[in-house]
């Protein structure tokens, strides 16, 4: 399956290296030995190589990592938490986000590059940025300081995330 490139994106191919560039930000690619990648009339293609079983799915997840990086430029991703519990604030300041979650101290985030954190409300956080895979390494980051657990369902969770609850404990 080809990849369109929307109006405002640019693509380029140097050798194996595929650069996408557009609004959001600009994103980079090295395309697999196995892979054949083409830019005809703004629409990527690839194609494996070789009739190999590793050839033709190789060029599968070269495709669906291009088409990432096209939708990221031109619209961006984001992923929204939740903080569910008693006194669990967020709050974004700069390029940090203070996280209040219980603990005996306050958890400090430092957010990568090419990242933008929002807190809407104080229970609600907001991940935004061009890579797919940098939005949801720091969004399970975060996540990961306080995972929601399933007695009382307090933690951050994501905001589609649906916890099983269990039943306490009987006499």
């Amino acid at each position: 399956m080809p990849v369109p490139l929307p109006k405002g994106v640019e693509a380029t191919l140097n050798g194996a290296v595929l650069a996408v560039k557009g609004p959001k930000g600009r994103l980079e690619l090295v395309v697999h030995e196995q892979v054949e990648a083409k830019l005809e009339d703004n629409v990527l293609k690839f194609a494996p190589r070789t009739q190999e079983q590793q050839a033709i799915a190789l060029a599968g997840t070269i495709r669906a990592l291009a088409n990432n990086m096209v939708n990221g430029v031109s619209t961006g991703f984001e992923k929204k938490l939740e903080l569910v519990g008693v006194g669990y604030r967020a709050q974004a300041q700069g390029k940090n986000l203070n996280l209040t979650l219980g603990f005996s101290h306050p958890v400090v985030f430092a957010v990568p590059e090419g990242i933008t954190i929002e807190t809407p409300s104080q229970t609600e956080i907001i991940v935004r940025g061009c890579d797919r895979q940098v939005v949801g390494e720091v969004a399970a980051k975060i996540r990961a300081y306080r995972p929601p657990e399933p007695y009382k369902g307090k933690g951050v969770r994501y905001s589609d995330e649906r916890v099983v609850r269990k039943e306490a404990k009987k006499k």
